[in-house]
């Protein structure tokens, strides 16, 4: 009897479900405003990141995504890196350094996770359209205070691209506010990852509170540079989403599925020792 009572307790424990409903998170079209650099670091070479947000409603596994850029005519992707982030001050020194504007609503100093192609990652591309120009871009111009403020660099052309990544080791995430950095490393030139629109409108999906991008390379680490407010600046100074989507599915939180399993135990065991009184007649 205490076998068969501990199989009904493991029948619970590998049937309750391990998933949820379907996430997919877009933050629009690609709107032509900017281009943004981000790439890992190589020999000589600074890394730069850019950053988007995301927000979560609910713990999830993060599957797949895309993101849009701009790449120079005849240039190979080398290798693709995804990095998760949370926000300031989280995973972060605070006070901060005091080397930009503000460190409000910035990413974190450090990443919360990451993949990289052939770690975790798989992904592929398509050419959307072989001539793509973006009315302005980051590269070179990401300074701390007083310099912070540019302009940009000004328009630049190239092939508008779509990468399609594939965490073969899904993102787990709990409920949150994350950013979504994605770097691309090239065999020659400049990887860009091109704006969309801000606010988000259909076809993306509005979330709350809708950050703007940031940026920063390795002499501003470990702080960053709004690229709208900081880097383009202007009365008002124009804000800036990034191109990507996500997907993936929600997952309960550790104490639903303990509740759950408490539960089905409940009533099973309820239900064992009833038919075995019965059967004893009690």
């Amino acid at each position: 009897m205490p076998m068969k009572f501990a199989s009904f307790v493991l029948a619970v424990a590998v049937t309750i479900p391990a998933g949820g409903a379907p996430i997919f998170i877009s933050t629009g079209d690609v709107n032509g405003q900017m281009a943004l650099a981000s790439r890992p670091s190589s020999a000589g070479v600074d890394e730069i990141e850019a950053a988007d947000d995301f927000v979560l409603g609910a713990a999830a596994l993060l599957k797949s995504g895309t993101f849009t850029g701009l790449l120079p005519s005849g240039s190979a992707v080398t290798s693709v890196t995804v990095e998760i982030y949370r926000v300031f001050p989280l995973d972060s020194n605070d006070p901060p350094s005091g080397k930009v504007p503000t460190r409000v609503n910035s990413p974190s100093d450090v990443a919360f996770d990451s993949r990289m192609s052939g770690s975790g990652l798989a992904f592929s591309t398509s050419t959307l359209n072989p001539s793509f120009t973006a009315v302005n871009s980051v590269l070179n111009g990401i300074n701390p205070i007083p310099n912070q403020t540019t302009g940009g660099e000004g328009p630049v052309t190239g092939e508008e691209v779509l990468f399609n990544v594939d965490f073969t080791s899904p993102f787990s995430l709990p409920a949150g506010h994350y950013f979504f950095i994605p770097q691309v490393q090239l065999d020659t030139g400049q990887f860009l990852w091109l704006s969309s629109v801000r606010p988000i409108v259909s076809p993306g999906t509005p979330f709350a509170p809708d950050l703007q991008a940031w940026i920063r390379n390795e002499p501003l680490a470990p702080d960053w540079l709004r690229v709208g407010t900081d880097i383009v600046g202007g009365s008002p100074a124009p804000t800036f989403n990034a191109a990507f989507t996500l997907n993936g599915e929600s997952v309960p939180e550790p104490s639903t599925t303990l509740l759950l399993l408490s539960g089905g135990l409940t009533l099973l065991s309820a239900g064992w020792f009833k038919k075995h009184r019965t059967r004893r007649g009690v």
